[in-house]
């Protein structure tokens, strides 16, 4: 009795510190919620805390749907994200298997380059990189980011690593005997058990391109081409910007996020556990 007595005031900051980080998490898209069911006149008039007159007022969202054009928005969103998570995939799991499971002279320093490059800067190399692509022919083209995301960072490298590793040698061994190639062996027993590493990087991937608006917005300006991320600029100006509006579009774009991540939490979860304690 006397330890649990001890043990009230740190449960008690322990309670207090939950709270407050609850509190930080879900007050900005409570915040864009409320705001996004108020009308122009209603959000000028209401502070930003005010519940709205309705939740059933939808027309910033049918404004937001026509003017910023949100359906070709995600088309294009679509692309690039089905295109580069496929890359993403192939290239990181490829890479971790022939990482992990076989010995080779440059395997250490192949590494050692994954890490070196996530330490250069990216805006120092913008001006070779804008040209490369320009040179390339792929400027104002869906395949311009494409090609810029498929950088096989070194945090999918990790997590795909961890996972490989800890899969037996036997099973590769086991299908060897069968008379499976190495390819086979990768398609058909390593794949299928990084699961729950494609998941968490699928998540991650599909989070960082989703909400990267400096690429688009360089290397496609067209308006044709316009992805969820810009499509946020439409409603905001030099002096001022609507948002009621920005906040209707956030909602609208969030809604996929949230989604995607319903379906997968229980192998993130799992993923960066076990990429953890491998």
């Amino acid at each position: 009795m006397q330890l649990l007595k001890r043990n009230r005031p740190l449960q008690a900051v322990h309670y207090l510190l939950l709270s407050l980080a609850v509190f930080a998490v879900l007050f900005p898209p409570a915040v864009v919620v409320l705001n996004a069911f108020k009308g122009t006149e209603e959000y000028n008039v209401s502070g930003v805390f005010d519940l709205p007159n309705s939740f059933f007022n939808m027309d910033n969202f049918r404004t937001v749907m026509n003017i910023g054009h949100m359906g070709r928005a995600f088309y294009n969103t679509g692309i690039i994200l089905a295109l580069s998570l496929i890359g993403n995939i192939l290239i990181g799991t490829t890479a971790a298997y022939a990482l992990g499971r076989f010995d080779f002279k440059l395997k250490r320093a192949i590494l050692a380059g994954y890490v070196l490059a996530t330490l250069i800067p990216s805006v120092t190399t913008q001006v070779a990189t804008f040209s490369i692509i320009k040179n390339l022919g792929l400027f104002n083209t869906h395949l311009a980011p494409v090609l810029l995301y498929l950088g096989t960072d070194v945090v999918q490298i990790y997590i795909f690593l961890q996972f490989i590793r800890g899969i037996p040698f036997d099973l590769d061994e086991s299908a060897m005997m069968e008379g499976a190639s190495l390819f086979r062996i990768f398609r058909s027993v390593i794949f299928p058990l990084l699961i729950p590493a494609t998941a968490t990087v699928t998540i991650i991937k599909t989070i960082s391109i989703y909400n990267d608006m400096y690429i688009p917005y360089l290397y496609m300006p067209a308006q044709k081409l316009g992805v969820v991320s810009t499509s946020l600029m439409k409603f905001a100006g030099v002096n001022s910007a609507q948002w009621n509006l920005i906040s209707a579009a956030v909602v609208i774009i969030l809604i996929p996020t949230v989604i995607i991540y319903l379906f997968l939490q229980r192998y993130i979860f799992s993923g960066i556990v076990s990429g953890s304690v491998k």
